[in-house]
């Protein structure tokens, strides 16, 4: 029966009779039929020895698709016992004796059983099967089973749940349900018949089962562990003889053996079944058929429920031809794929031949060729301005290039540098815009005030239409947030008509950033210089390096060291990046640089960019950027038309002075972005409720166009409508939302005059013309007003407060000016007496003061004892008294030495019980001596002093240039003084009259 018994079989000798198997060598050719027939002893005929043997040969060709000679013959020895009944009787229970172990007492006499559920196959007699037991209450009972030399349980399969395609693959969650189910439940998802098991090993929650015989469920005897009753099933007699039988049987082997040929995995289980079972005959052999065949759980089930032999062998056959078909998919399968896979390694053979030929012939060029010819190209329309030494590398590398193996690495680094080095714009520069009024034009359109910024530019393009020719600067943007620098680098570049590229170094910590990588290492690249002309395409672009204070340092290098030679002018003609290892010219670059603060910077990099600072805006300058610039966006960024909203001058002055008194305008910007937003959800609001109640086939287009109110205004307006006119209506929202604002009609109607609406434009009667006239001025709601009354509804309560503390200064106060991250602001300075007595001149600091402001103190304290000791000589308030100086807003950190003057003012004016004027402020840095020094931040004192509505400001003679140097805007209607001693400033502050005082 082919390879249906193995090689390694063993002839079995029992004292039961019992077929055995063993390999014959013999090549001589025999009938397949009548070894099948001598192989399950359908042909004995009268035999009446007691004992005898016949023999079965099979071929076992497997080079031959027809089994005809040349392979191995199997051999098969049927030894039988004294009798024909007692063949009959035994065999079907016969057992291998090197695999089921004869049980006292035997499997026939257990008529109740553990019952194990089988989730995907049944179990068929003489197979193993491993199966894993969840319940830990089943698997103790199955151990104590196996202890008490009673192995055996009973196997069933489950049904599928209703509902449910047996077709359909399930997943691990229906395993789960599987193992959750006990008792009653579990008993009716099994199948009635199953296979008595024994239970050969048990390891861990695994349990491996050899199946015996057929059995019936008749009853449930325990519900955990499920335990049923069950019957001993036996086949229905058959007639050996029957030619149907054999022919069908006959069937079944032919085509096993045809699958056999294809399946290694096959043999395997017929050399197990035969150890283990014995020799093949009818029912054994539907029985392994069904077992090994690929078909669904029913199928194998119908198989294992059948008794009736020939009805069994007829299903067996069945799914045996299913899986000869299957079989021969697979071979076409592999087939095709192995056509495929020689095809593909075909076509390169051909295509690598028919390379070499051609370049042979030379009609084509290899790979190699045809990147040098790719590279060269690119070399020649500048390969007047490419420097020689340049020149000289790149061909070094073409030549390198030639001679590489195009599958080695070193091949693919040759190929990127150099297709680094041809990309470059090397002397390649863009025609810049020597007009000083378009490049004025075009930086006036994108930004507004920036007068340093701008004046510098424009001075840089005045020399070189002098020069004629175009050069690179290294130029630093200083200033706080949101005033402007790295949007007006892009104004900058459009309006010298060059390239621009951006990137920031905030947080850089690697120098290959900056100078490349090595082109030793993998994935190595240039700098971010070399990347940017690539890029640009030119040689003299603009170069925004933004946030260069926030540089990093790490364990890869210093960056600002170095940026110190890409930034140096005297440097940067000869650029050396790492990748491409030859120089670069970059001198012609022109690098913009943005900077929140120098102190960070490091001094050798400093010193190498030229600082311009831009120290914000004034109240005036930033309402003109609300109106011209940052509204003007937001309305259309929102889709709002500038009809449908009116934002008053009085609203974006209180917006700016309550809510963004910081030097930029970007806080600003998400000011005025949050009134529009708020403005477009109200307005769609409105148009989502009224379009629906518009009789539009009754009202002319343009008049549908204009109509947008809300609910809310509809039920106001028209209990009002009687008592007062159009003209008055102002409709207020009740239900004080965010979006709450002030309605307007802006273009009212006289009662007396008749609308287009009033006249019905066909048959309507006069009802419908009424209802239309009294709706009318309720729906035709133009804009929505946003002034300082309502401006809290759509931004909230006001941040910041006025910073004038005291309409009129009392004694020991005086008003100074600070420098903050903001802009600037006003600073009071408050003295007052604590206790007097002989001797107990002191003096205790609050307000969180630095350690240089509390010095700044001590020196005011010192300079106004000697003061007043030469103005008044017999006042000892300083000797007698203890004072306290508070600088308020105390959860401020303040520092710095520019109050010195301030405080000295508050000393003597405490001294002397005179107050200072309520118009004044002052700044200053005071010595031992009374010398007044410069400070900074003179045109943010300047701004906070204007906001403040100072009129008098009191500078160090050292700052009148600053001063001088600021816009007119900025010091119109200031009265300003300039200073180089205290005696000077106590003149100003307190050398008044009494009878001047106010």
């Amino acid at each position: 029966m082919l390879k249906l018994l193995s090689s390694t079989s063993r002839q079995i000798h029992t004292h039961f009779t019992s077929p055995c198997l063993r390999v014959a060598t013999e090549s001589q050719p025999s009938s397949f039929l009548k070894s099948l027939s001598l192989l399950t002893g359908l042909s004995q005929r009268g035999h009446k020895s007691p004992i005898f043997y016949q023999r079965a040969f099979f071929c076992s060709d497997s080079s031959s698709g027809d089994g005809g000679d040349g392979g191995g013959i199997v051999e098969v020895e049927v030894r039988s016992g004294a009798s024909e009944t007692e063949a009959e009787g035994g065999a079907a229970d016969a057992s291998n004796s090197s695999a089921i172990v004869p049980t006292s007492p035997r499997p026939e006499d257990y008529l109740t059983v553990l019952a194990l559920p089988l989730p995907h196959r049944p179990l068929f007699p003489g197979f193993y099967m491993p199966i894993y037991v969840k319940d830990p209450k089943l698997l103790a009972a199955l151990q104590e089973s196996r202890k008490r030399q009673a192995p055996y349980c009973g196997a069933f399969l489950l049904k599928d749940e209703p509902d449910t395609d047996p077709s359909v693959v399930t997943g691990s969650e229906s395993d789960k349900n599987i193992y959750d189910l006990k008792g009653k439940d579990l008993y009716n998802r099994l199948h009635e018949v199953g296979t008595l098991a024994q239970i050969t090993t048990i390891q861990g929650d695994q349990v491996i089962l050899i199946g015996h015989r057929r059995l019936r469920i008749t009853e449930m005897v325990s519900e955990n562990p499920l335990t049923v009753k069950v019957d001993h099933l036996k086949d229905k007699p058959y007639n050996k003889d029957d030619d149907v039988i054999k022919a069908t049987s006959f069937e079944v082997i032919s085509t096993l053996r045809d699958v056999l040929k294809t399946s290694s995995l096959w043999r395997d289980h017929v050399q197990t079944y035969t150890q283990h079972v014995g020799d093949f005959n009818f029912p054994r052999l539907a029985d392994f058929g069904a077992a090994i065949s690929g078909a669904n759980k029913l199928q194998c089930q119908e198989v294992l429920e059948e008794l009736d032999v020939y009805k069994r062998l007829k299903l067996t056959l069945e799914l045996v031809k299913k899986e000869m078909e299957i079989s021969k998919i697979q071979e076409s399968i592999a087939k095709a794929i192995e056509e495929k896979i020689s095809g593909e390694q075909r076509r390169y053979l051909l295509n690598e031949q028919l390379k070499a030929i051609k370049k042979e012939l030379g009609l084509e060029t290899d790979d190699k060729t045809a990147l040098s010819a790719k590279f060269r190209e690119r070399l020649e329309p500048n390969r007047e301005k490419i420097p020689e030494h340049v020149l000289q590398v790149i061909e070094e590398e073409l030549t390198k290039l030639q001679l590489l193996e195009a599958s080695s690495s070193e091949f693919n680094v040759t190929r990127n540098y150099l297709d680094w080095l041809t990309a470059l714009p090397w002397g390649n520069y863009s025609d810049e815009n020597f007009d000083v009024l378009r490049a004025q034009k075009i930086l006036d359109e994108d930004h507004y005030g920036l007068t340093d910024v701008k004046e510098r530019i424009l001075e840089f393009i005045a020399v070189g239409k002098l020069r004629g020719i175009s050069q690179g600067k290294i130029i630093c943007l200083s200033g706080p947030p949101g005033v402007g620098k790295t949007s007006i680098g892009r104004s900058i570049a459009r309006a010298l008509n060059r390239k621009f590229f951006r990137f920031s170094v905030g947080g850089l910590s690697d120098v290959a950033e900056i100078k490349g990588h090595r082109r030793t290492y993998i994935g190595a690249m240039p700098g971010k210089m070399v990347q940017c002309l690539k890029n640009v395409g030119t040689a003299n672009p603009l170069v925004l390096i933004d946030e260069i204070d926030k540089l990093g340092r790490g364990h890869t290098g210093d960056p600002a060291s170095a940026l110190l030679e890409l930034l140096d002018p005297e440097q940067n003609a000869n650029f050396l990046d790492h990748y491409l290892d030859v120089p670069i010219d970059v001198s012609k670059v022109l690098f913009v640089c943005t900077a929140n603060v120098l102190d960070t910077i490091p001094n050798p990099l400093l010193d190498r960019m030229e600082v311009v600072s831009i120290a914000g805006y004034i109240t005036d300058e930033k309402v003109h950027i609300a109106r011209d610039y940052l509204e003007k966006a937001t309305r259309e960024a929102c889709g709002i038309k500038p009809e449908q909203v009116e934002v008053t001058d009085a609203a974006l002055l209180a917006l700016i002075e309550n809510y963004c008194r910081e030097a930029g305008v970007r806080n600003l910007q998400k000011q005025i972005e949050k009134i529009y937003r708020k403005i477009a959800l109200q307005l769609v609001r409105q148009g989502a409720i009224i379009e629906p109640a518009v009789p539009v086939a009754e009202l002319d287009a343009e008049k549908v166009e204009s109509i947008e109110t809300s609910t809310e205004s509809v039920e106001v307006s028209s209990n009002k409508q009687k008592n007062e006119t159009l003209e008055e209506a102002e409709i207020v929202h009740t239900d004080q939302t965010p979006e709450e604002a002030e309605i307007v009609q802006t273009d009212p109607q006289p009662d007396n005059v008749q609308s287009p609406l009033d006249q019905p434009t066909d048959s309507k009667d006069t009802t419908e013309t009424e209802k239309i006239e009294e709706s009318e001025g309720t729906k035709a709601v133009d804009k929505v007003l946003v002034d300082t009354s309502n401006l809290a509804d759509f931004v909230g309560k006001p941040v910041f407060h006025a910073e004038r503390i005291y309409d009129q200064t009392p004694v020991g106060v005086v008003m100074g000016l600070a420098w903050t991250a903001m802009g600037g602001s006003t600073l009071y300075i408050e003295t007052t007496q604590v206790e007097q007595g002989d001797g107990k001149g002191a003096l205790n600091l609050t307000g969180q003061l630095g350690e240089v402001m509390k010095e700044s103190a001590q020196i005011a304290h010192t300079v106004a004892r000697g003061i007043l000791l030469v103005k008044e000589p017999d006042n000892l308030f300083f000797s007698n008294t203890k004072l306290h100086l508070h600088v308020p807003a105390g959860a401020t950190p303040k520092d710095g030495p520019s109050a010195g003057c301030t405080m000295i003012t508050s000393f003597l004016s405490l001294a002397m019980k005179k107050p200072v004027r309520k118009d004044l402020a002052m700044t200053g840095e005071v010595t031992l001596t009374g010398k007044i020094l410069p400070i900074g931040g003179v045109k943010e004192k300047t701004i906070a002093a204007r906001r403040s509505e100072v009129k008098t400001i009191i500078f160090p003679s050292a700052n009148r240039r600053d001063f001088d140097e600021l816009s007119p805007n900025v010091k119109e209607g200031l009265d300003v003084h300039f200073v180089d001693d205290y005696g000077q400033i106590f003149e100003l502050a307190l050398g008044y009259d009494e009878n001047e005082k106010k």
